[in-house]
């Protein structure tokens, strides 16, 4: 294993930690704290929560991805359709956390209504946008290696 992406997939496992950590101790507690802010909205504790859930399930997709690649860069299969796959896959996830928390912007906003904390929606934005920049720049590799492979296939024809 290469000195550089060995680095990087520590990082990557690193930054899967603390959303695993999240999930196990503060996800639940979050989402008790919801219903207890506004018990006539408790009903929605549960789809708050499974939609918290599902967010780190495709974060946890995209980081898989993120190794994946790492994987393909590491045997010199950096130009190929795996890699361009996998990018593919990571812009996918990065579009679908931004969907799910606009979907749950709403929640978000009677949370922050009823607790008078308005930088939960502010945290909320910077998610949501966070993620379509990831999305944007994934699409942007995605396209560039796409043109890579197809210059490198056109001169390993050529005579």
């Amino acid at each position: 294993m290469k000195r550089e992406t060995f680095f990087l997939k520590f990082v990557v496992v690193l930054m899967g930690l603390p959303i695993l950590a999240l999930c196990i101790f503060l996800l639940p507690g979050i989402a008790e704290y919801f219903a207890e802010l506004n018990p006539t909205l408790g009903f929605l504790q549960y789809p708050f929560l499974i939609g918290l859930y599902v967010t780190a399930i495709v974060f946890f997709v995209a980081l898989y991805q993120t190794l994946k690649l790492l994987s393909y860069i590491d045997k010199n299969q950096a130009f190929s359709e795996l890699s361009v796959k996998a990018l593919k896959n990571i812009k996918y996830c990065a579009i679908t956390i931004s969907a799910l928390y606009v979907i749950f912007m709403p929640l978000l906003y009677l949370m922050a209504e009823v607790d008078d904390a308005p930088g939960i929606i502010l945290i909320g934005m910077i998610i949501i946008f966070g993620c379509w920049v990831i999305a944007v720049f994934a699409a942007v590799l995605q396209k560039l290696l796409k043109n890579a492979i197809d210059i490198k296939s056109e001169n390993d024809l050529t005579v």
